[in-house]
C-alpha cells in the first residue's frame, strides 16, 4: 500500500525514506508476490518532517481547531464548524478522524476520554454525522507499553539488523538511490544515505531486537483475565482479529506456550522502546509483572502503559467507490472512520479521498482503482462491498491477482494515473516510461539471443539462474529493470494466467449498473439479494457478485434485468420481450 501511495504521487514513501531508521524486505524466501518492504521510522521525525512538507505545499492552507459539526445545505457538505464557532466553507470535505470519535481509553477498570494518550477525544462530531444520516458503530484497537531502553538487557535478545542495500520505499528519489546501489557494500565501503535523512544523521541503520514471552507471562495473563475490560464486557467495540492483544493470543492460541515479541526503538534521540506484539488493556500493576516476565525485560521500566481505545466508525458500505458518502454529497470519509486498522490503509484512503474531492471540485470523474489494478482497489472494494465487523487490515491473501500487484511494480502500474491527476511530474512520468521500455527491450533481446539450444530468456527461467549469471548480461542496466526482467521471465506462465483471469474479471466489471436502477423490478430475485443490492447499490455486475448474500444465480438474473431495462430504454418504454432460455 505504501509503495502504491508513492507511485500515485503521495508523500508516505519519501517521508519514510527520509525518517526511517531501519529497512528490511520481508518474505524474500517466498515468491515475489508476497515480498513486502518494512521500515521502522523515527516517530517524531516522521511527524515533524511531514508537517514541514505540508506547511510548504503550494495552494494548501493549514488551520487547527476541533471540528464539531459538518455544515450542510440541500443534502451537500459545504464546510465544517469548530468548537470556537469558526466556520470553514468548502466545496468538498474529507473527514479522517482516526480513533478520536468519542474515543475512550481503557487501562484495567480505569477509563479516560481520549483518542490517543494525552490527546482529547472528539465528542460532538459523531452526533453531526448521525444527523447527516450515517450509521455509526464501535470498534476497538490497542497499543503496547513503552519501555526505557536502559532498563532492558538487550544482550539476552536476538538482534535484527536492517538490509543492505536499503530497500527504499520511494520510487522517485533516484539520485541517492542509484548512488547507494553503486556502492560496493560487500567490500566494506560505507553506503551513501540521502542527505538530511535519519540514516545519514545516525551513520547507519538502528537495530531492533527479537525476544519472547515465558510460562510466567502466560500464567499472569490467565490469572488476571477477569480484570481485562475486553473480557469483562466493559469494552463494547470489536478488536482487530489479525493484530490481537497479548491476552487474545494466549486465549485463542492456547496450544502455543510462547509468543514472539519485537523490541523497536521509537527514534534515534529517545530511549523509548516499543514492544511490538504486546498490546494489552490489563491494569498497570499487572502490566509491570507481565513485561518483567519477558526474556531480557526482567528489570524493565515502563515509561508509558499500554491501553485499549474504543471509537466510533461509519459502516463503509455507506460509501461510493470514490469514498464519497451516499448520504451527503461532497462529503468524503477516509481512514479508521471507515473501519480500517493501520497507517498504510489510512494513508491509501486519504490519498484517494483527497484526489476525488479535488476532482469533484474540477467537475472531473472520480479515480476508482480496480481489484486488478492495485491493493488500494482491493481495500476500497472490500470495504464498500462487504463492510467490516472488525478493524480491517490488508493482506496479500485478500487480492485475487497478487502476482500482478507486486510491490516492485507499483510505479509501472500506477504512476500514469498519478500523472493524469497532477501528482506525478512530467519528469518522473517519463522516467517510468523509459524504465518500461528498457524492460520490454531487454526481454526481447534475451528471447532472441541464444546460447546452444536455448535462448537466454529460457535459461533465466531456471530457478538457480540470475540475470548476472547469463552470458552477455548487460552491466549498464538499472537494478530495477533487471529485477523486473527476472520476475517477468521466471514467472511468465503464472503472470499470463492471472492476466487472463483479470481480463475475464473485467468483462463483469465493465458492465455498469445505472445509478438509479430499480432492483425491485428484477423478477425472481431473492429477497435477501434484492435488499442487499438496494442498500449497497453496486456500481458494476462484478461488485454485485462480491456482496455477501448475493449468489451467482442472482447476478445472472440481474444481468437479464439490466438487458431488459436497456431494451426498454432503447424502445422508448415499448414492448418487453421475455428472455430466452439461453439468457
Amino acid at each position: 500500500l505504501a509503495r502504491e501511495i508513492d507511485a500515485l504521487g503521495g508523500e508516505m514513501g519519501r517521508n519514510t525514506d527520509m525518517t526511517g531508521i531501519q529497512f528490511r524486505m520481508l518474505n524474500t524466501k517466498k515468491g515475489p508476490s508476497v515480498w513486502a518492504p518494512r521500515a521502522q521510522c523515527d516517530k517524531k521525525a516522521y511527524q515533524f518532517r511531514l508537517k514541514w512538507v505540508c506547511e510548504r505545499q503550494a495552494n494548501l492552507d493549514i488551520q487547527q481547531g476541533q471540528t464539531i459539526r459538518i455544515v450542510t445545505q440541500d443534502g451537500q457538505a459545504i464546510g465544517v464548524e469548530t468548537a470556537l464557532e469558526v466556520r470553514y466553507l468548502a466545496k468538498t470535505v474529507v473527514i479522517t478522524t482516526g480513533t478520536f470519535l468519542r474515543g475512550l481509553m481503557h487501562i484495567g477498570s480505569n477509563q479516560q476520554s481520549g483518542g490517543r494518550s494525552g490527546e482529547a477525544a472528539a465528542q460532538s462530531l459523531s452526533g453531526s454525522l448521525r444527523e447527516i444520516g450515517l450509521e455509526l458503530g464501535r470498534l476497538k484497537t490497542g497499543t503496547p507499553p513503552r519501555l526505557n531502553r536502559k532498563s532492558i538487557d538487550l544482550g539476552r535478545c536476538e538482534i535484527q539488523r536492517g538490509d543492505e542495500p536499503v530497500p527504499w520505499f520511494s520510487h522517485w528519489d533516484r539520485m541517492f538511490h542509484v548512488e547507494h546501489r553503486s556502492e560496493a557494500v560487500d567490500q566494506g565501503s560505507r553506503p551513501h544515505y540521502p542527505p538530511g535523512s535519519m540514516l545519514s544523521k545516525n551513520g547507519g541503520q538502528v537495530p531492533c531486537y527479537l525476544t519472547h514471552t515465558t510460562d510466567q507471562t502466560r500464567e499472569l495473563i490467565l490469572a488476571n483475565l477477569h480484570r481485562s475490560p475486553m473480557y469483562s464486557g466493559v469494552i463494547e467495540g470489536v478488536g482487530p482479529r489479525y493484530c490481537p492483544s497479548i491476552e487474545d493470543k494466549f486465549v485463542r492460541f492456547a496450544e502455543k506456550p510462547v509468543h514472539q515479541i519485537f523490541l523497536e526503538p521509537e527514534g534515534i534521540e529517545t530511549d523509548e522502546i516499543y514492544i511490538n506484539g504486546f498490546s494489552t488493556c490489563l491494569p498497570f500493576e499487572v502490566q509491570i509483572q507481565m513485561v518483567r516476565s519477558i526474556v531480557g525485560c526482567e528489570n524493565a521500566e515502563i515509561l508509558r502503559p499500554a491501553y485499549a481505545v474504543e471509537y466510533d466508525f461509519a459502516d463503509p458500505m455507506q460509501l461510493h467507490p470514490s469514498l464519497e458518502t451516499k448520504a451527503c454529497a461532497n462529503l468524503f470519509l477516509a481512514g479508521q472512520i471507515n473501519g480500517t486498522s493501520g497507517y498504510e490503509e489510512a494513508g491509501a484512503q486519504g490519498l484517494i479521498a483527497g484526489i476525488n474531492a479535488a476532482l469533484r471540485v474540477q467537475s472531473q470523474p472520480p479515480l476508482v482503482l480496480g481489484r486488478d489494478q492495485a491493493y488500494i482497489g482491493v481495500l476500497i472494494d472490500d470495504l464498500i462491498t462487504k463492510g467490516t465487523q472488525e478493524p480491517y487490515r490488508m493482506f496479500t491473501s485478500r487480492a485475487e491477482y497478487r502476482l500482478l500487484l507486486r510491490q516492485d511494480n507499483a510505479d509501472l502500474r500506477l504512476s500514469s494515473l498519478g500523472h493524469k491527476v497532477g501528482l506525478i511530474s512530467d519528469k518522473n512520468d517519463e522516467t517510468v516510461k523509459e524504465k518500461q521500455n528498457a524492460i520490454d527491450n531487454e526481454i526481447i533481446r534475451l528471447q532472441n539471443r541464444r546460447t546452444g539450444q536455448h535462448s537466454l530468456a529460457h535459461l533465466l527461467k531456471r530457478p538457480e539462474v540470475t540475470y548476472r549469471d547469463l552470458p552477455d548480461a548487460r552491466t549498464d542496466l538499472d537494478e530495477g529493470v533487471i529485477q523486473q526482467v527476472e520476475i517477468v521471465l521466471k514467472y511468465a506462465g503464472y503472470i499470463d494466467r492471472q492476466e487472463s483471469e483479470a481480463k475475464r474479471f473485467r468483462s463483469l466489471e465493465d458492465r455498469e449498473i445505472p445509478e438509479h436502477f430499480d432492483f425491485e423490478g428484477v423478477p425472481s430475485l431473492r429477497t435477501e439479494a434484492r435488499q442487499k443490492l438496494a442498500k449497497i447499490r453496486p456500481r458494476t455486475l462484478g461488485q454485485a457478485g462480491r456482496i455477501s448474500g448475493v449468489t451467482p444465480a442472482d447476478v445472472s438474473l440481474l444481468m437479464v434485468g439490466l438487458k431488459r431495462a436497456a431494451n426498454l430504454a432503447k424502445d422508448g418504454g415499448g414492448h418487453d420481450e421475455s428472455p430466452s432460455c439461453g439468457e
